[in-house]
Formats: C-alpha cells, structure tokens, sequence
C-alpha cells in the first residue's frame, strides 16, 4: 500500500482535529508541526485560552452553520464514551435582547439567540423560556443541554489519539508554508501541507491572508462553579463586551467573559474589563458567589487573554498550489474553532483526499 506524507502544520483545535481524522487512514503518515504545542500558553496560540463549548452562531443555512450540525455528533459521542477527552454536558440558558441587534456581539450571537434556532433539533432538550419568567429587559430566552470542553485535557488527548495512529510531532517555525514540506520525519518530500496556523497565516510567506485579523477576547477563570452554562447577546457596558460563563469539564475551573474586540492586538489583560467582567458575572447569577459578597466572593485562578483568528467571509477551506507545493488550508475560524472543528476538519480531509487521488492519476 502506497504511503501518503502529509505534514500539518499547526497544533490548534484545528490542526488536531484534522490530524486525528487523518491518522485514522494507515495509508497516512502523518507529521504535525508547529511552534506551539498543547501546555502551552501564548498570545499566538489561540486554542488553550478558549471556554470551550458547543454553543452555534452559524447563520441558517450557511457553510459555518453546516460544520457546526457535523461537529455535534463527534461531540457528543466522545462526551458520552470518552471521559478521558474531559468533555461534559452542561445545563445551557441563552438570553436575548433586541436592543443588541446592530452591536458587534449582537450580530455574533445572532443565530445563536434566534427565538426560533436552527440547532433547537441538533442540541439536547431545547425548549423556550416562557415570556413570563423573564427579567425585564430579556426579549427571549432558550435553555437546552450541550457540552463544554476542557481545552487543557482536550488537546493533549487529541494529540494522543494521534500518537496512537503513528503521527509525529515536531516543533519549527517557518517563514514561508512551503518550507514545511521538508518537514515531514521520514526525510521525504511531503504530498500534502494541510496549513492550519491560525491567525499567524495573516503573516505566512505563500499565505499572507489580508483578511484575517484579530478578535480579542478576554477571560478570567475562577475556582467557583455555577452548576450551568450561560451568555447573553450583549451588554451595557459597550458593544464589543459580552457575558459568558462556562465550567469546564474534570475541575476545569469556570471561565467568566468576555469581549470581542476586533482588530485588538494587545496580549496583556485589561484589569477594569476585568471587573467589569466579573461584576456582569454576579449580577446575572449571584449563586456564583456566597449571599451578600461582591466580586471579591470570586475564587480566581488566572486572567487570560486570546486573539479569535477572525478572517472576513469565513473560515478558509480549500487547496492550492504554492510554488509546486500542494497546500490544504484550514483556518480562520474565529470565535467557533472547537464547535466546528470536527465539520471544518473533514472538509480539509476531503480536499487532502482529493489532492492526492489527482497525484496518483497523473502518475497514472
């Protein structure tokens, strides 16, 4: 059986959910390479600092909308059997408010707090707030079940799993994408660079995608835990801030949110977002707190900070040709790495699929 050398570059959600898919074919010789790994911790590393969750804000009928439907199945499945991958099913409450429509973090949560959802039939046990139990202020509101994943579990698993399939991981930074053909740890040429760098293709030499930039999110993870998951499509304190509110799977710890703030570059914590995060937090669910305490009831861990790779028209799935390289390129997802990643990944595993049965007819 002829072996296909593929070197992924990127180990993001991204670049691991697609080496996982990957490795499954033992046709597939596999190197991942990249200069962050999971247990890192950096500003260019997008994934460790996500909630994360399953929580859809794909338009209807959309692309982003048909790889979040394909991405819950996996989800769940490995929820439900894979206790180790540190995934749970967690209580969700989505709250609207008209008046959010036209800010930034109002049109991100569109679809997601859509009186009427897409997912109502996807996710587990949706059902609607009746209009006499909200607050004033709540135009609508949906509770349903969904997951919420553990980054710092997750993506050592996934690179375990890959492990376990015979896939290599290596640690190089390159200035053009084409470089990472060389890479692959038989010492051959690689068939297929699958680019999954994220953000950082916006630098890329071969890439230098003009679309992408930055959307600045911030977190503070604390040790107090709500018991649900939360988010609301905007807040009174500007319209790049928002309220969410997740507990991670396996002590995790509860991340408190956030913002959306684009074309924002600055890796360091803002500390009055900070507070102002915290005080949104308590004010929507004092439980997380001890009766009659403020923000100083909150037990934190550590502030964060994370760069959403946004890219203008979606993420980028297709292949190229760069300079007699074939390159696969699976990036730009924004806000919704982890809830598309298994739809986004298969996508990038058909177009590998297809780029290398082309080969073979040519050599033909």
């Amino acid at each position: 059986m002829a072996t296909n050398n593929i070197v992924i570059l990127g180990a993001g959600v991204s670049g691991l959910t697609t080496a996982y898919l990957l490795s499954q074919d033992p046709s597939n010789s596999i190197t991942v390479v990249a200069k962050h790994m999971p247990g890192d911790y950096d500003i260019e590393y997008c994934s460790p600092w996500a909630g994360a969750n399953y929580l859809p804000t794909g338009q209807p009928g959309s692309n982003h909308a048909k790889w979040e439907e394909q991405t819950w199945r996996p989800l769940k499945e490995l929820t439900e059997k894979h206790p180790e991958a540190g995934i749970h099913f967690q209580d969700t409450i989505i709250y609207n408010r008209k008046k959010d429509q036209e800010s930034a973090t109002g049109q991100w949560f569109s679809a997601l707090v859509d009186e009427n959802p897409w997912y109502k039939d996807v996710v587990l046990d949706f059902t609607r707030l009746p209009k006499d139990q909200l607050t004033p202020g709540i135009d609508n509101a949906q509770r349903f079940k969904s997951v919420c994943i553990n980054t710092a579990v997750y993506l050592p698993w996934l690179v375990g799993q890959c492990r376990k399939n015979g896939t290599v991981f290596k640690r190089a930074v390159f200035k053009h994408v084409t470089e990472a053909a060389k890479a692959h740890h038989s010492g051959q040429a690689a068939d297929v660079v699958v680019n999954c760098t994220g953000l950082s293709s916006k630098n890329l030499g071969g890439v230098h995608d003009d679309k992408l930039h930055p959307g600045r999110g911030q977190i503070i993870l604390v040790r107090n835990d709500p018991g649900r998951m939360a988010s609301i499509s905007g807040t009174d304190d500007g319209e790049d801030e928002l309220f969410y509110m997740m507990t991670r799977a396996v002590g995790g710890g509860t991340i408190l949110g956030g913002c959306y703030q684009k074309h924002q570059w600055d890796p360091l914590p803002d500390p009055n977002l900070a507070i102002r995060i915290m005080k949104r937090a308590i004010s929507m669910f004092p439980e997380l707190v001890g009766e009659g305490q403020g923000i100083e009831g909150l037990d934190i861990i550590r502030h964060g900070v994370g760069l959403r790779p946004l890219r203008e028209g979606g993420p980028r799935i297709e292949a190229e040709k760069i300079d007699g390289v074939t390159v696969v390129h699976n990036y730009g997802h924004g806000g919704f790495g982890y809830q598309a990643s298994y739809g986004c990944a298969a996508e990038a595993v058909r177009l590998v699929k297809e780029t290398l049965q082309n080969k073979i007819r040519a050599k033909l």
